[in-house]
């Protein structure tokens, strides 16, 4: 007589769903390592793609995720997704916000008068000028820019699949920024080379927000997933 070993079970389903939101220039795909992560742990993890055309776009977009979660849910913006959380965060089933390398706008206040803010010493995404109301990285500086502790061969390839950033993503102000109300996670990169890491620090001190510091490139959910779930997970647990 064979007798079959049992199959291990899936983790039982956490009582939190995690909604991820992608920044600028890129996909949801880049969440892949972070999802999959999540997933095996027992989250319920849905992923958003915004269309980074216009901020009310990507903030409906976003609503519509939530809306399809099973459970309360923690809302997690990396970069200029970071923006789209702190206008889309205030829906009544988001628990929590957290921000990995992200922007954390102020009411009345845009991501472009983020980006643009002076940090001495400290150097600002090499962008392009505006092209037909759309804003590029320099293919040429995206690698070192934007995930120079990636592979090489990952980002020559982000480099050219960019996806243009819409000036209406950009230049439109929050209105009503849920980390006034909701409590905030943020991730700081401190090798970052898109969003200053001072600037980083500042949004983080007037969110009030928990912050962990990560010797990272901007795009640290690609170089060091395994801290990213860890942060995301601690939000997701409450913990303070």
């Amino acid at each position: 007589m064979i007798t079959l070993a049992p199959v291990a079970s899936a983790a039982a389903e956490k009582p939190v769903s995690i909604v991820l939101v992608h920044g600028a220039f890129v996909d949801a795909s880049g969440w892949q390592s972070v999802y999959n992560m999540l997933s095996a742990d027992g989250y319920e993890v849905l992923v958003v793609q915004n269309p980074t055309i216009t901020l009310d776009g990507d903030v409906a977009a976003t609503k519509k995720v939530i809306a399809n979660a099973t459970h309360p849910v923690v809302l997690v913006g990396h970069s200029y997704g970071g923006a789209v959380i702190t206008e889309a965060g205030g829906d009544t089933k988001v628990r929590s916000l957290v921000y990995i390398a992200a922007f954390a706008p102020a009411a009345g206040e845009s991501v472009f008068d983020l980006a643009t803010a002076p940090h001495p010493g400290e150097e600002g995404a090499p962008l392009l000028p505006p092209e037909g109301g759309f804003i590029l990285v320099d293919p040429a500086k995206f690698p070192a820019a934007f995930a120079a502790d990636v592979d090489i061969s990952t980002t020559r390839f982000m480099a050219a699949a960019q996806v243009p950033w819409g000036l209406g993503s950009i230049q439109t102000k929050i209105t009503s920024p849920a980390w006034k109300q909701k409590p905030s996670y943020f991730m700081v990169t401190a090798l970052d080379h898109m969003i200053p890491p001072s600037g980083q620090r500042s949004m983080a001190a007037r969110a009030g927000a928990k912050v962990i510091e990560i010797q990272s490139s901007h795009a640290v959910m690609l170089s060091h997933p395994k801290d990213v779930v860890d942060f995301i997970t601690s939000a997701a647990a409450g913990t303070k």
